[in-house]
């Protein structure tokens, strides 16, 4: 029961957090157009500090794990892989929804809702591998969503223009520069003077809880009409198989810290992420299903998410699937 109990005290505050955004979504009804400053804030602002502070204090030889790398970059491949599959199937050959299908069933909320619950969880210990999983996953659905949306014809791009702006976008965003700017502060041992280090603290501070929030609101303002028959199996992906497969790998490829490997499964085992809305704004596309997979998905993992933390704080699932 004290288990429980210490499950349910970690996981209450992320999961009330979209609850109150979702409330005060539903009854104020304020203008969408302000989410836009929120989410600039979010992904300009605040969360880079988190990454850089993330990292800052690790040696150089703590984040070249490349099994690591490789087993958790590969388990989100699959898992989009396959859910691209089944929303080519659902969507019957459409392959620009069947793209926004694939990125439902694998794109974590690795960045709003990963740090601190997996840092609150095991410790800052596991910092390390939630920046990998977050860079390395990024840059895998980051690269797939345009070279896919441009062999589709979405984009009106060329492929080799597409794939210049891909790397482009790649190598300056916020949060890889800010890990990035970690890595040298690492290598370099450099400290911050204490006014700007407080400061980047504060933000640090200040970015899950304007996520969680945001995430709420956002699901409020796009109430879903209808249940998209395949949104079922493609959460089922996001919250059961991906940590599961994620586990699979790591333990296949062997050498990874027990610690890593479980950090490693709970991330897979995070909601769908709210960039999905985000991506699917972007390209028109499959608006009203990324809806639908964000809110399904995070009510389900309501009881998923805690149910991965219970087995990994009791033991109960081992670091290594073949010891």
């Amino acid at each position: 029961m004290a288990d429980l109990l210490s499950i349910f005290n970690l996981v209450a505050p992320f999961f009330g957090l979209i609850l109150l955004g979702f409330a005060i979504g539903r009854v104020k009804r304020l203008p969408e157009a302000g989410l836009a400053w929120l989410q600039f804030f979010l992904i300009y602002v605040a969360l880079p500090p988190l990454f850089y502070r993330l990292i800052a204090d690790k040696p150089l030889s703590e984040l070249a794990n490349w099994r690591f790398i490789a087993g958790t970059t590969t388990a989100t491949f699959l898992a989009f892989s396959l859910s691209f599959a089944i929303g080519l199937k659902a969507a019957k050959g459409d392959m620009p929804q069947a793209v926004m299908q694939g990125v439902a069933g694998a794109y974590s909320n690795i960045g709003y809702m990963g740090p601190p619950l997996i840092l609150a969880a095991l410790g800052p210990a596991a910092s390390a591998p939630v920046v990998l999983i977050f860079v390395f996953d990024n840059i895998l659905l980051f690269s797939l969503v345009p070279f896919l949306m441009a062999l589709a014809g979405v984009g009106k791009k060329s492929l080799l223009a597409t794939t210049g702006e891909v790397i482009w976008r790649v190598l300056t965003h916020p949060f890889n520069l800010a890990t990035l700017a970690g890595v040298l502060a690492s290598s370099l041992r450099l400290e911050l003077p204490e006014a700007i280090d407080r400061m980047v603290l504060w933000l640090s501070q200040a970015a899950a809880p304007c996520a969680l929030f945001l995430l709420g609101v956002t699901v409020a303002l796009r109430p879903m009409k209808t249940m998209p028959a395949e949104v079922p199996a493609l959460v089922a992906i996001k919250l059961l198989l991906h940590p599961l497969m994620v586990w699979l790998l790591l333990s296949a490829l062997g050498g990874v810290p027990p610690h890593w490997t479980y950090a490693a499964i709970i991330m897979a085992a995070l909601p769908p992420a709210l960039n999905i809305f985000v991506i699917s704004t972007q390209y028109g596309v499959g608006v009203a299903r990324a809806s639908a997979c964000i809110l399904v998905g995070t009510i389900v993992s309501m009881i998923t998410l805690p149910g991965f933390l219970w087995l990994v704080k009791t033991g109960r699932i081992t670091a290594d699937l073949f010891r």
